[in-house]
């Protein structure tokens, strides 16, 4: 049954957390049983248990969600304290041998060779999640797989946990004005404001990344620099306090993996882990992650070649070392480009950016977005709608939350996460919301937040994510949104999104001068523009080379060396080699404690799909109001209802092709431009 109610965060109370989620596991495990003796149908086997099922997924939702974004102590204690609980519950259900008989019968029964096909691919998958969750397995190999779970999601608590404590527990206070010199005058405002909180004189700085990054771009002090830069890079290692070190978890969370996927018969986890992706295999990724390093290493090298060179004869650095390279890039691209990103910064206002981002959603796929109220988790979190309009007047499509601001309480980088998928049962429906979560600088002095160009990406990007989970059209819960979509093309909406980033009709709605109001002067556009590309190549490079590390550790049937499976990988592809001390894995949450793990490639495999049906935009642009219809229909509304292969060829009406991406980061040629100028 539809379930619309939302959830009620000015009431969320720690401690019911865990007889509220005990009850819900029994009322699950209740349904289990009378799912294991129903008729094998889709209404009555299939349908109750999903419902039930449902129910506890979006109570520790909420409790996961405020994990990340509100952490505190009673929070994280009620986590916990119930995640175990949580783990075994799933890991119960997906072990069922009943309940895989049950499937097992529906798949042969007449109701699936008569259903449709996104009812298949819904049991298929099923079934599929069965063998992987070890349904097979006898004992004693069954309850050992069984503790591996538990084992794995107090490993990833614990990691992320380390690694938000440990970016929480540095500060660098400065005291000179020759030590903040070159920093933008808001984040030396907001600098202040942090020391004045703690009634010191002087500055504040941390590791958040608001903080974190204008004093790596910006600092003309280059021991401050090279200060923060090792604190960052060596954060929840051994150069910190033996209880944030994560490199002993992340031993452990390998060894896990390697025997998971050695009781399940895979060869090593990375195949584990592709049984369920686009992509077929380890090798395939491998070649696929190589031949791009191929093709732009070239690039990449001549790029760093001439930030050395501009260091020694423009800043008189003779050794560039990895925390000048922001820094020297900036001051590089502001003699190249006669433009810096602190100037371009003053136009992008926060409220103006999402106002611009919502007309673009509103053009490209014919849907309303309108700021909505319901309870939120923080004040500074707002909440909208999208509706469309029919014959009969306004009709909801989904809602989504939006928490744009960094605070020490939420843990860093910008996801989306579901909080209700869209499913329509007994003539009800249930509309999609989400969760959109960045980490920008805050408003400071009254003014609005102003967002880097970069962090404007970051906001499309994550509004792609959020477009794929609302903008669908399926109305069975399991495939409906992101629900279903392999993980190498989940990236393929948010990384489409960000190409109108770089539209000037686009830029100029959503600029306005924080002073003036004035917007982006197309002038100005013109040298961003021109350094659309601007150390692309090394910024790829960077990419395959946190991919290549992840796909190497999750290759090997045992736990490898992992600085030396690093070191190896960056003497193949790093073209900048940083300091020895460097434990950039310490803190690898994407692999380590966000589910990409044997699967950080998704970001450059989806990014030659997203690439390629943005092209399609850029060969017909008098047709880029059906174009866009087109995507609407056969990527963002068909969420994981087919496989996204099959998606992807419905809008381009073939295979993927690389050259696109080439393109669109300066690796090639650009034959539009080069037709536009014969």
């Amino acid at each position: 049954m539809a379930n619309n109610t939302l959830p009620d965060f000015a009431a969320f109370n720690p401690a019911k957390v865990g007889a509220q989620i005990d009850q819900l596991i029994s009322q699950l495990q209740a349904s289990v049983t009378v799912a294991e003796a129903a008729p094998a149908t889709w209404q009555e086997f299939y349908l109750p248990l999903e419902e039930t099922s449902e129910q506890l997924q979006r109570a520790w939702g909420v409790v996961s969600h405020l994990n990340g974004v509100a952490d505190s102590p009673a929070l994280r204690a009620a986590y916990e304290e119930k995640l175990q609980d949580i783990t075994q519950a799933w890991t119960e259900i997906g072990q069922n041998k009943a309940l895989f008989a049950q499937y097992k019968k529906l798949k042969a029964s007449s109701e699936y060779a008569n259903a449709s096909a996104t009812r298949k691919r819904i049991i298929d998958k099923a079934l599929q999640a069965f063998e992987l969750s070890g349904a097979a397995l006898v004992s004693p190999a069954r309850e050992r797989y069984a503790a591996i779970q538990d084992e794995a999601a107090q490993l990833s608590q614990d990691f992320s946990k380390r690694a938000l404590d440990a970016t929480n527990a540095y500060t660098l206070h400065l005291e000179t004005t020759e030590q903040i010199a070159g920093l933008p005058s808001d984040v030396i405002a907001a600098a202040k404001a942090e020391a004045q909180s703690k009634n010191k004189d002087g500055w504040y700085f941390s590791l958040r990344m608001p903080s974190y990054l204008p004093v790596m771009q910006y600092a003309d002090d280059r021991f401050v620099r090279e200060t923060i830069y090792k604190a960052y890079c060596t954060r929840a290692s051994e150069s910190g306090p033996a209880d944030l070190n994560n490199s002993k978890i992340i031993e452990q969370t390998l060894a896990l993996r390697a025997e998971e996927s050695e009781l399940l018969g895979f060869g090593n986890f990375a195949e584990l882990s592709l049984a369920t992706k686009m992509a077929d295999t380890p090798a395939q990724v491998d070649l696929f992650l190589r031949d791009l390093g191929k093709k732009a290493k070239p690039y990449a090298l001549k790029e760093v070649q001439e930030l050395r060179n501009f260091a020694a004869e423009k800043l008189g650095i003779a050794d560039l070392q990895a925390w000048d390279v922001a820094y020297v890039s900036e001051k590089l691209k502001e003699e190249r480009y006669s433009f810096s990103e602190q100037e371009v910064r003053q136009y992008f206002q926060a409220p103006k950016v999402l106002k611009g981002l919502f007309s673009k959603i509103e053009e490209l796929f014919s849907v309303s977005v309108v700021k909505d109220q319901t309870s939120v988790w923080h004040e500074s979190v707002e909440f909208y709608r999208i509706e469309k309009t029919t014959a009969t007047g306004k009709e909801l499509v989904g809602q989504f939350y939006i928490d744009l601001y960094a605070r020490e309480s939420k843990r860093s980088g910008a996801w989306m996460d579901d909080v209700r998928g869209r499913n329509h049962t007994n003539a009800q429906l249930q509309t999609p919301v989400a969760y959109l979560v960045c980490n920008f600088m805050p408003p400071i002095d009254g003014k609005p937040a102003l967002l880097t160009h970069d962090e404007v990406t970051t906001l499309f990007h994550e509004m792609g994510h959020g477009l794929h989970h609302l903008l669908t059209r399926v109305d069975d819960l399991a495939v409906s949104g992101i629900n279903g979509v392999e993980w190498d093309a989940v990236e393929l909406p948010s990384q489409f999104m960000e190409n109108f980033c770089w539209e000037w009709p686009c830029v100029q709605a959503m600029s306005s001068h924080v002073d003036t109001a004035a917007p982006l002067p197309r002038a100005l556009f013109d040298k961003m523009t021109a350094a659309k590309n601007f150390q692309a190549a090394m910024q790829t490079m960077r990419q395959l080379e946190f991919s290549l590390f992840d796909m190497q550790l999750h290759s090997s049937a045992k736990v490898p060396n992992v600085q030396a499976t690093l070191d190896a990988v960056r003497r193949e592809l790093a073209v900048i080699t940083p300091p020895a001390y460097n434990r950039f894995q310490n803190s690898f949450s994407h692999i380590f404690a966000g589910g990409y793990a044997a699967g950080y490639y998704s970001y450059k495999w989806a990014e030659v799909l997203s690439a390629d049906c943005y092209a399609a935009f850029e060969e017909k642009p008098s047709e880029s109001a059906a174009i866009g219809k087109k995507f609407l229909q056969e990527i963002l509304s068909a969420g994981g209802s087919r496989p996204a292969i099959d998606s992807f060829r419905a809008f381009r009406g073939r295979d993927p092709q690389i050259d696109a991406l080439l393109r669109h980061n300066g690796l090639q040629e650009n034959p539009l431009v080069q037709a536009s100028h014969a």
